[in-house]
């Protein structure tokens, strides 16, 4: 392996775990970082000292200081999809006759997903100002286990209201905080919940609108070819019935560029899909991201209490009102709060 492609290796994996970490918003101890970091730490043993000290030292400025650089790639990748579909699988199916709506979505699913990406990465997500804090430390209840009465932001200086938190990235506490997103290039917070959570609904329907609408082009060839019926021969020279694996490398080499991009939206789906179920999870639970990790370092109980033989807290979850009232607090945050901040 050659010093350009080892180096390139290397990078990629940093870029993926310094790109998970912050994704984990501050969740150091979690395995896949502790994974990723062991595998930057094998990596580090064939490659310089002085250039793992130039890609940390960029890395580092990179994901701890607002650039727009994941938004560029964000843009590029979802050019790069739709430039695919439009050019290739639009223009396919629609010759085969696919209901023009169908084709049409994942445009509909972008112009939605587009813009809620705007007010999200664009709104204020509750950044706690000298004009607001004194509402805003009557807004939530100290649980006295994740959020302490008397806390003070060293760097703020300033008492934190229950459910914020100093996000390092943008330099300020903001409210009912859950994590920063490098694909907004903003904090997600009280006042731009519920933007994150339409802008990643989206984003998801595109991805698996966009791999449906592709497989279903692909299986219509195969069927038209009559292709599962056939026969080919193999390297032996021998006659074999077509199975799936071949069809597979067939289509691969017919529709390279479409194949590629549908395994990356079904990859895509997937773990959005998983992303999405965990944040929905959060929102009827009423927990942020940054409660739900911290949280789990204590465990659960329908009670708050201190054990007396190891004196372990156990926590509980005094922010949950039911499902309706929990979505109601992320889709219309509190009037007393809207008005202070205008």
């Amino acid at each position: 392996m050659d010093f350009l492609t080892l180096f390139s290796v290397y990078l990629c994996v940093v870029l993926a775990a310094g790109a998970l970490l912050c994704a984990c918003s501050g969740r150091r101890e979690s395995f896949p970082a502790r994974a990723l970091s062991g595998a930057s730490q094998v990596l580090s043993f064939v490659i310089p000292t002085q250039l793992q000290r130039v890609t940390h030292r960029a890395l580092h400025r990179l994901l701890h200081t607002r650039s727009p650089l994941f938004v560029v790639l964000h843009i590029a990748l979802q050019a790069a999809v739709y430039g695919e579909y439009t050019w290739e699988v639009f223009v396919y199916c629609w010759e085969l006759q696919f209901h023009l709506l169908l084709l049409l979505l994942p445009y509909l699913l972008l112009a939605g997903n587009m813009g809620c990406f705007i007010l999200c990465s664009r709104a204020d997500p509750g950044v706690i100002t000298k004009s607001s804090h004194a509402s805003l430390v009557q807004i939530y209840a100290y649980d006295g286990v994740l959020f302490q009465k008397g806390s003070v932001c060293p760097t703020c200086n300033t008492e934190k209201p229950a459910r914020s938190k100093h996000c390092s990235v943008c330099g300020t506490c903001v409210h009912r905080f859950d994590h920063h997103c490098v694909w907004v290039n903003n904090c997600i917070g009280a006042f731009n919940a519920k933007y994150f959570l339409l802008y990643l609904f989206t984003l998801t329907a595109m991805a698996a609108s966009i791999a449906i609408l592709t497989a279903a082009f692909l299986i219509q060839v195969v069927l038209l070819s009559n292709m599962m019926h056939g026969t080919y021969i193999d390297d032996q020279g021998q006659e074999q019935a077509v199975e799936i694996l071949f069809l597979i490398q067939h289509l691969f080499l017919t529709f390279p560029r479409i194949v590629f991009m549908l395994g990356f939206v079904l990859l895509l789906t997937l773990v959005l899909g998983a992303y999405c179920c965990f944040s929905l999870y959060l929102a009827l639970t009423n927990q942020t991201s940054n409660e739900w990790y911290k949280s789990s370092r204590y465990g659960c109980s329908h009670h708050l209490t201190l054990q007396p033989c190891d004196r372990q807290v156990v926590y509980k979850n005094i922010y949950s009102k039911g499902i309706w009232m929990n979505l109601k607090e992320i889709f219309k945050p509190c009037p007393v709060l809207e008005r202070k901040k205008k």
